[in-house]
């Protein structure tokens, strides 16, 4: 036996690339075969039906292990772990999170799938089952900070590959979907199957598995939601497994637009093999989404590019798909936008709730371009907000209020442009009185018109004329944050206020000229500005982007006081560049908040605000000689 066990050791060492190994070291037992089929004769799989070819993911036994299990306001917790399969002679086991509320059968399920870097979800599965769901999220990057879990306590195990996140053992590899075979791959030669996307995928058609054989599911009613790289898998679930009844992608799914495809407005353009085209893009899944979906994403997401989704998504049917866009946000989502995710698997997956209709939006583009937006009435309509662009970065993008108003049972809105020779966005946002029964999440909630845009050729055979003109007052503070984004604004000294408003032509900076704005603050404090320039690489491509700031010190005093800001007062907090920022036709955001970071002399020096009495107002943001 000690012979037999070398022989196969050594044959194990040199031969590590084959799938199947046909004995086990004792016992001379057959070892379990490969969950997928050994490539024949080095042929890789060249489409989705090759892909997943007959794959089913009932076949092999989940072999669940109940990890730890507790009780908690009326609902039952546990960490179990399932097999997902066996890959390159070894098992792979993941870790998740199982809950649901106590005592209660026939449930509707939600797969949760996380993102880059993070972990499964206590607080998704905690709030489906607060909700009346099943919930389930799984562990697939296989990182340690989830609740209640020791040192020592069992996680997800890949086995023979590294499909975590960031990567354990393959520290080359950060993920995705490279399809480049190393030790850690499960074929030896450029492969689909070599990418992560498809076997996190593989794993998450496994938990549905599961989901369908718990005493307490309904097999039929069983949804899936993810963020970021969870949302790409998520539209590739709803794509590739028809058991999934509802899908809600967050800030992933939205494809991929060529280099070729030039003549489409926006869109983040990539070089992209036939081969990853064919199996592992959302290109691939979208056209066979059957399942309603809703995509929820902020209009500057650098994950889900919106331009992308517009084309990506245009053939999805109105009656099957919903929109949830965020205005100036990425990669995060407003309360009344989130809502809809619970909605959306309220109606599919519960029937106790109806989402309006996508609103119709009609553009007119001769002359001074124009906007009609006709919601659902079937629900109390609490306002429309039309936004518009007519810049072709996505992620840097400021979106317009075109200030829309209500005419009979539509509202209508202008969008001059300055120019012809920019491309134009426009999408409308209608807004409703949450139903009384979830009125303690949020008052209203949001969905979206599909997303209309024209390139200036298009543009300028329809007639469209250029009427608007550039503006110092940049804002007046009349409708308060509208045109900024917040963070951490309900943890003061914490609180920052956004804007991209300075990147649109109409209100960009002036050369020699200052900022100025009036604030009121009650107390002596610090407010940090901070220019945000080159982000992404928006206005000088192939450049980094550069912060520039500047501390001002305000007096505390019940009226208003004036914030004046220079160039020369202005330096970069990295503190290599020395340069100062010679204009503000690179700034890309405006940030305020009283906490930050600026260079003093040639140090670094992190600001941290005093907590922060009265309103957080601003008035009469402006350029001044």
């Amino acid at each position: 036996m000690k012979n037999m066990k070398a022989i196969i050791s050594r044959f194990a060492n040199r031969h590590a690339g084959i799938a199947v190994l046909v004995l086990l070291l004792a016992g001379g037992t057959a070892l379990a075969a490969d969950s997928l089929p050994a490539l024949k004769d080095g042929r890789v799989p060249a489409t989705l039906d090759e892909l997943w070819g007959n794959y089913d993911p009932h076949t092999e036994p989940l072999e669940v292990e109940v990890v730890k299990e507790w009780s908690s306001d009326n609902a039952v917790f546990r960490y179990i772990r399932y097999t997902i399969g066996t890959f390159k002679g070894q098992k792979a086991r993941m870790l998740a999170y199982y809950a649901f509320p106590q005592g209660q059968k026939t449930l509707p399920a939600i797969l949760h799938i996380h993102g880059g870097g993070q972990s499964a979800s206590f607080d998704v599965v905690k709030r489906a089952a607060e909700n009346g769901y099943a919930g389930m999220s799984i562990n697939w990057g296989g990182n340690t900070r989830l609740e209640n879990w020791k040192p020592g306590d069992p996680n997800t195990d890949w086995g023979a590959l590294d499909c975590t996140h960031p990567p354990q053992r393959n520290k080359k590899n950060l993920f995705a979907g490279t399809l480049t075979p190393d030790e850690f791959t499960l074929d030896a030669v450029e492969s689909p199957r070599n990418s992560n996307w498809f076997l996190v995928l593989l794993a998450a058609r496994r938990a549905i598995t599961f989901l369908e054989q718990q005493p307490e599911v309904d097999r039929a009613r069983i949804g899936v939601c993810g963020h970021s790289m969870g949302g790409k898998l998520t539209t590739n679930l709803a794509g590739i497994d028809k058991r999934v009844k509802a899908a809600v992608p967050s800030c992933g799914g939205s494809g991929h637009i060529l280099e070729s495809q030039t003549d489409l407005p926006g869109c983040e353009r990539k070089k992209v093999s036939a081969l990853e085209l064919a199996c592992v893009s959302d290109n691939a899944y979208i056209p066979r989404i059957t399942c309603p979906i809703l995509w929820l994403s902020p209009a500057n997401d650098f994950h889900a590019h919106i331009d992308n989704m517009a084309w990506n998504w245009r053939n999805l049917p109105d009656e099957q798909v919903r929109f949830s866009i965020a205005p100036h946000l990425n990669h995060r989502h407003t309360e009344e936008h989130g809502i809809t995710q619970l909605l959306w698997f309220e109606q599919h997956l519960k029937g106790a709730f109806k989402m309006p209709q996508t609103p119709r939006l009609a553009v007119q583009i001769n002359g001074i371009p124009s906007v009609t937006v006709t919601p659902d009435g079937s629900r109390p309509v609490q306002r429309v907000d039309v936004y518009y662009s007519i810049d072709p970065h996505e992620l840097t993008r400021f979106w317009r209020d075109a200030h829309a108003v209500k005419a009979g049972n539509q509202w209508r809105a202008a969008c001059p442009v300055m120019s012809v020779e920019q491309p134009l966005f426009i999408y409308a946002n209608v807004s409703y009185d949450t139903p009384e029964q979830y009125r303690n999440k949020i008052s209203t909630f949001t969905i979206s018109s599909r997303v209309w845009s024209a390139a200036p050729a298009q543009l300028q055979a329809a007639g469209v004329k250029a009427t608007d003109k550039p503006d110092r007052l940049i804002d007046d503070g009349a409708r308060g944050w509208r045109d900024w984004y917040q963070l951490s604004w309900d943890h003061p000294p914490l609180w920052h206020a956004f804007t991209r408003k300075l990147k649109d032509p109409k209100w960009r900076g002036p050369d020699g000229a200052k900022l100025v704005f009036e604030i009121k603050c009650q107390s002596d404090n610090t407010l940090v500005v901070t220019f945000h320039c080159n982000a992404w690489g928006a206005l000088q491509p192939g450049k980094p982007a550069v912060d520039y700031s500047v501390a001002k010190q305000l007096k505390a005093s019940p009226d208003w006081q004036t914030v004046t800001v220079s160039l020369p007062e202005l330096t970069a907090t990295d503190l290599k560049i020395t340069a100062p920022l010679a204009n503000w036709q690179t700034v890309t955001e405006l940030s305020i908040s009283p906490s930050g970071e600026i260079a003093n002399g040639r140090k670094k020096q992190k600001v941290a605000g005093k907590p922060w009495r009265g309103p957080r107002e601003i008035r009469n943001l402006r350029w001044e000689k």
